[in-house]
């Protein structure tokens, strides 16, 4: 026989199912700007139907129903949406660092303009042929020195400002490495969470959110992959179990764990034992990445490093890493500023031997040919960052070489045979002039400056399409849940209604029944 308080258990299931869906409602919308936020949905199910099944079941024409229950909270996502944007994000991570490292040389170089090192060659040149036309005046050789004192200070701003920028991304790898350790951390607490919790029935979405904002982020900086593994215990069929995170090395099958389960993984650049790259020394430059602390230790060279995808990848790029053969064996050093300097060095270098070799066949205003170099820099080497005019001409602007003869003092042919020098091809820079050779590298510079920017662009373009198709899914619309909330609102007042009825119903067996004839 049916229970007479049936009806009333039914509707308490009711009223206590609306109400989680109400609660529910709220809680999103009160999230409804909280970064990496999944909207939460109550899955109802029908309770058990009465009679049961066995041997004394009542015998009754159909199946009673007994009410609803809340199943499960579940969030929602899209697991092929949330690879997508991660890996896009690999890709916006790359450009987006490459095109900020390349912006500040383009700032430095600042070409083309009137201050750059363009026009401080320029105006060398100029003042030479105006020694040239008057080689006798002192005013005009006492300028071509302060302008060839300006090109050597032009050269040595240069690199002292790429070397500080190179010194930057040198602390960001350093940096990039702390948070990406404090990340594989976070991962494995939440991790850690999820296992003590999951097994009791319950459903963290909360720590599923923290966990995949954490996952996002990563993306950023290294490109990995997730796997869940179950919780076990008494699980409930839409728990999400904790994340494995595993990095892949380019070109290769081989997986490497960076978190798994409650336990993680840190990585090191250059490897324990190394001298940690911090920006402080540019020789230091990127060698492997180690991994360590789930039992083995893993080295990632630079070619398992997938082109285009992380910034930290982006900073190894512009920083500079060790180039290897087939045999591990270190061949030079590339990276766009260690490649940028080299460049400059050789530039310099050249431009300084070149212009060293020819002055010493010229004759000065007292018709001596001087040996002593014009350009010099520190230990016999020029480069970049240490070329200066030498003290002997520049106390003396009259040993500035005019004249293709002893003891003319108004032939001024070979100062313009020294200024012709920046039409002649040299042999060390490719065949290019000096001018052509410097401007070859800001035409390089501006090239790559381009594509980085239209790439950082597309991806972020991509990156803002991903997000909208996430959100779709995930995110909270104040609309639908204004919408849910009356709905269940409704749906409880209904509840509430039938709890009456039963009430009064009962009340009628119990106090009206018996009484007949009063």
């Amino acid at each position: 026989m049916r229970s007479t308080f049936m009806g009333l258990e039914a509707s308490k299931r009711g009223l206590f199912t609306q109400q989680t869906a109400l609660y529910t409602t709220g809680h999103n919308i009160s999230n409804a700007n909280t970064l990496g936020y999944s909207r939460q949905r109550v899955n109802m199910q029908a309770t058990q139907g009465f009679p049961q099944a066995g041997l004394n079941q009542p015998n009754y024409p159909g199946h009673l129903g007994t009410g609803v229950e809340a199943g499960s909270i579940q969030r929602i996502r899209d697991e092929f949406t949330d690879r997508q944007f991660r890996q896009e994000t690999n890709k916006l991570g790359y450009w987006e660092s490459r095109s900020n490292a390349i912006s500040q040389m383009e700032d430095i170089m600042d070409e083309p303009s009137q201050y750059g090192l363009n026009a401080a060659l320029e105006q060398f040149w100029k003042g030479l042929q105006d020694v040239s036309t008057n080689p006798e005046n002192a005013a005009s050789r006492k300028v071509a020195m302060q302008r060839a004192d300006h090109l050597a200070e032009s050269f040595r701003y240069m690199d002292k400002q790429l070397k500080t920028i190179q010194g930057n991304l040198g602390n960001e790898i350093s940096v990039a490495t702390d948070r990406i350790n404090s990340l594989l951390k976070q991962i494995a607490a939440i991790n850690k969470q999820v296992q003590e919790v999951e097994p009791n029935g319950h459903v963290p979405n909360d720590l599923y959110d923290a966990r995949d904002v954490l996952i996002d982020e990563l993306n950023n900086y290294i490109p990995v992959s997730t796997k869940r593994v179950a919780s076990g215990g008494n699980a409930s069929a839409v728990a999400e179990g904790s994340l494995t995170v595993v990095f892949k090395p380019y070109g290769t099958d081989k997986e490497i764990e960076l978190v798994n389960g409650r336990d993680f993984a840190t990585i090191e650049v250059n490897g324990t034992g190394s001298k940690q790259i911090d920006g402080n020394d540019l020789s230091n430059v990127f060698s492997s990445i180690q991994v360590s602390g789930l039992g083995t230790t893993e080295s990632i060279s630079y070619d398992q490093l997938e082109p285009g995808k992380g910034k930290m990848l982006s900073l190894i790029d512009s920083y500079g890493y060790a180039e290897k053969d087939i045999n591990g064996n270190v061949i030079g050093t590339k990276g766009y500023y260690t490649e940028t300097l080299a460049d400059l060095n050789k530039l310099a270098a050249k431009f300084a031997e070149a212009f060293n070799k020819m002055h010493q066949q010229g004759y000065d205003l007292t018709g001596v040919q001087n040996k002593d170099d014009f350009f010099t820099g520190e230990n016999g080497v020029i480069t970049a960052g240490n070329i200066k005019v030498n003290d002997v001409f520049m106390d003396d602007p009259s040993k500035l070489a005019a004249s293709d003869a002893a003891n003319e003092e108004g032939n001024g042919k070979f100062a313009l045979e020294l200024a012709n020098l920046q039409s002649k091809s040299q042999a060390d820079l490719d065949g290019a002039t000096f001018n052509s050779f410097y401007q070859g590298m800001i035409g390089k510079l501006g090239t790559d400056g381009e594509e980085a920017y239209r790439l950082n662009m597309t991806s972020q373009k991509l990156l803002v399409t991903l997000s909208g198709n996430r959100d779709s899914v995930s995110s909270v619309s104040l609309d639908e849940e204004m919408t849910n909330m009356i709905t269940f609102q409704q749906a409880y007042n209904a509840n509430a209604r039938m709890i009456t009825v039963v009430d009064e119903t009962l009340d009628k067996i119990i106090n009206g029944m018996g009484r007949v004839g009063l």
